[in-house]
């Protein structure tokens, strides 16, 4: 029986990206929808769950994604309410790829050193991988800040994360280089989620602060986020710190992505959301 791998997306397109990760992570099939919404996902729900027997609904499983975790988040719930016993399939949450990329970053970081007690910035952390990475951070224990330009953001941020996570996480205003190399300046952990090309730490920003242990960066497009470190470092030592540069971390997250598809047809009745995604990440980091 074919696999078959529904990609659910609240943008107007469904993602190319994770239409490539589908296929490789073992489906038959990957069928795409745009545009939806909690409002008329139902009857795609229905044509999922009902179409095959009970011991063949696991060759079914559905992947939500777009560029709007927030939305992405509305129309998990939205799939999951139409679920009922016997008649549900396994679903996996991605918007933005920011689940896979944020615990990919973080199970990096954990496995170059302790987390827990340590205080960690998460720069321009407000977009759908920052938050994540952020909750995720606070959650091995780490005492967690996450920037914006504009401090009202940053606390819509944080509020969102304790909502989904139950994590404090404190929000700060960081609006040019000479802010944030004072955030930077007493962290332990510095992780960039900036827009791709723009850099927000120069070289002498970071490369003598003496309590910096760990850096990572998840932009891949020059000029990084985080100036003197390289795309391609996976947990290389620079001026005595631990550096991950985007791709240095992203073949984790591409194998994690991929490891998540496969996990769908496991079984009918899985929710891989940050939790189940971040663990998994662990294992594998």
């Amino acid at each position: 029986m074919k696999k078959l791998l529904f990609q659910f997306d609240t943008d107007a397109h469904p993602s190319v990206f994770d239409t490539v990760v589908g296929y490789d992570g073992g489906a038959d099939h990957v069928i795409g929808h745009g545009n939806l919404t909690p409002e008329n996902v139902g009857g795609l729900v229905d044509g999922a769950i009902f179409t095959r027997a009970p011991k063949d609904k696991k060759n079914t499983a559905i992947f939500i994604g777009g560029s709007n975790m927030a939305a992405g988040q509305q129309l998990l719930a939205a799939v999951q309410a139409h679920f009922f016993p016997g008649f549900q399939v396994s679903v996996m949450l991605d918007s933005n790829g920011s689940n896979t990329t944020a615990a990919a970053a973080v199970a990096k970081l954990r496995s170059s050193g302790a987390l827990s007690g340590k205080k960690a910035v998460v720069l321009a952390g407000t977009g759908p991988v920052g938050q994540r990475a952020a909750a995720m951070l606070a959650l091995e224990g780490a005492d967690v800040s996450i920037t914006s330009r504009h401090l009202s953001n940053a606390e819509q941020a944080c509020i969102a994360m304790r909502q989904r996570f139950n994590v404090n996480l404190t929000p700060l205003a960081a609006a040019d280089y000479e802010a944030r190399a004072v955030v930077v300046s007493d962290a332990n952990i510095v992780l960039c989620t900036g827009a791709a090309g723009v850099e927000l730490l120069k070289p002498e920003h970071w490369q003598d602060c003496p309590r910096l242990e760990m850096l990572a960066d998840a932009n891949a497009t020059p000029p990084l986020g985080i100036g003197g470190t390289d795309v391609l470092d996976k947990g290389e030592l620079r001026h005595g710190k631990i550096v991950w540069g985007a791709i240095g971390f992203g073949a984790l997250k591409l194998a994690l992505h991929r490891a998540c598809i496969a996990q769908l047809f496991e079984d009918s009745k899985q929710v891989l959301d940050a939790e189940f995604i971040f663990e998994l990440a662990k294992q594998m980091a």
